[in-house]
Formats: C-alpha cells, sequence, structure tokens
C-alpha cells in the first residue's frame, strides 16, 4: 500500500506542522492568487484554477454525511503553484468501512482542527479562483454544506460553477475503459504521489489530469483553452464539442469587436 506524501502524514503532530507551514503563507497567497485569478484582459475569467478533494463520511450531506479532509490544489499558467491541505474534525464517527478506504481514523480526526476553521482557511486559500473537482457534483455539495456550517460567505469573483474532470473526460476520452479518476490516471500515465482516496493525492492527479484536458482542449479545438469554455465543453453533447468550441469562440471574438470597437 502507498504510504501518503508527508504534508499529509496520519501523525497529528506532522500534521499540525505542515498546516502550520501552510497557513503562514496562506494570507500571503489569497492576497497575491486572488488578482491574478479575476484580471485576464479586463474580463472576469480565472486565470488560477483550485482543484479540490473530500474525502467524506458518506455519500452526500443531504443524508448526515460530513467532511473529514479536504486538499486544494493550484494551477496556474500550465503548472501546480500552491498545495493545502488538513484533516477536519466535524464531531461525526467514521464508519469503519469507510475508516478502510481512507486509512482515517476516528482517533486521527480527534485531534485534527475543527471543521469551521479549516474550511475558513481553505475558502480564503482559494478566493477568486475557478475550482475542479473530479466527479464535481460530490465536491460541489461538501464544499456548499461545509462552508454553509461555517458561516462562510460567498466569495466575490469566484465562478459558480465547477469544472469537472469526470464530465470534461467523458467526452475527451471516449477510448478510456471507464472514468473513474484511478482508470484516468493509469490511461493517461499520470504519476502518483501518494495513496489514492486521501484528499491530496487525488486533489494532485486530478491537477494533472486538468492539466492534460487543458493542453488536449489548446490542440483540438482552441489556441487558449480558458476555464469557462472547459465548463461549457463539460456540457456539451459528446458528439458536438467542436461546434460549442467554435460558437464559444465566436462569440468572443464578437464580444471584443463590441469591446474595442474600430476607429
Amino acid at each position: 500500500m502507498l504510504e501518503l506524501a508527508p504534508a499529509v502524514s496520519t501523525s497529528a503532530g506532522c500534521l499540525s506542522l505542515v498546516r502550520g507551514c501552510l497557513l503562514g503563507i496562506a494570507g500571503l497567497a489569497a492576497a497575491l492568487v486572488a488578482p491574478a485569478c479575476l484580471e485576464n484582459g479586463g474580463m472576469n475569467e480565472p486565470q488560477t484554477i483550485a482543484v479540490i478533494d473530500f474525502e467524506t463520511t458518506g455519500m452526500s450531506p443531504s443524508v448526515g454525511a460530513r467532511a473529514t479532509e479536504i486538499a486544494a490544489v493550484l494551477v496556474r499558467d500550465g503548472r501546480v503553484v500552491d498545495r493545502y491541505a488538513s484533516l477536519m474534525r466535524s464531531g461525526q464517527r467514521v464508519p469503519a468501512f469507510i475508516e478502510q478506504l481512507t486509512g482515517i481514523s476516528n482517533r486521527m480526526l480527534a485531534a485534527a482542527p475543527p471543521s469551521a476553521q479549516v474550511m475558513r482557511e481553505v475558502s480564503a486559500f482559494t478566493q477568486g479562483c475557478g475550482v475542479v473537482a473530479h466527479n464535481a457534483s460530490f465536491d460541489r455539495a461538501f464544499w456548499q454544506h461545509e462552508r454553509a456550517l461555517a458561516g462562510v460567505a460567498d466569495l466575490s469573483g469566484q465562478p459558480a460553477e465547477f469544472g469537472c474532470t469526470l464530465l470534461l473526460s467523458r467526452r475527451l476520452y471516449p477510448e478510456s475503459a471507464n472514468h473513474k479518476l484511478g482508470t484516468l490516471v493509469a490511461f493517461h500515465g499520470i504519476q502518483t504521489h501518494g495513496r489514492a482516496h486521501r484528499a491530496l493525492a487525488d486533489a494532485e492527479v486530478t491537477a494533472e489530469l486538468w492539466l492534460r484536458i487543458t493542453r488536449d482542449v489548446q490542440r483540438r479545438y482552441a489556441a487558449g483553452a480558458p476555464f469557462s469554455l472547459l465548463c461549457a465543453l463539460q456540457r456539451a453533447p459528446k458528439t458536438g464539442l467542436a461546434a460549442c468550441a467554435a460558437r464559444y469562440l465566436a462569440k468572443g471574438a464578437a464580444s471584443g469587436r463590441d469591446q474595442h470597437p474600430p476607429a
């Protein structure tokens, strides 16, 4: 069994040390990242993407499940530029089968920071960024639920829609046996650095998958692949990706002409 990278060690002491190092720069990161996310030729197009992953006690907040761990990996200019990861203590017990799957135990969570504190920290860390996840409907539900419980207000400038590497992969890579994260990692030959079903390890490989998707969209359909184009493609019919990209680019060109009419 692969061990997790040191950044999310199962040792409470190591975890606290790493969180301290990360959070020592979290305020600065938020201040530096947010303007870069929002400024793109005067358009509200995020330049920095936050790839997130939750580990949880169950399938949905609607049935009482809570988050046990979150990671956020920031991607900008075609590479990973920063990371955040933390266990989070909600007070809800972890079922035995979930502990077996993730390796996250009730003893580990007893020493973790409160969920509200973690959600405030990660919300500041990702402020203004486009948010991406694999099977984003799952992570978005926990993102919204845990932020609401923490009293975190909506962050200005953050796109409402999540990018989803699952939906995009179904459209771009129909030849893959399936579109589970592990299968796509093997399909693309993405290097792994930790244990699957831990938040940072999964967020890291999802970030690499997002970068691969971005490059492939650039190669197939457009010179650039902004966040909003990828969100449009993930909603498009599988046979209509080229038409979707063409409509998006034509709309962008028309908008540019309207903003800069001929002299």
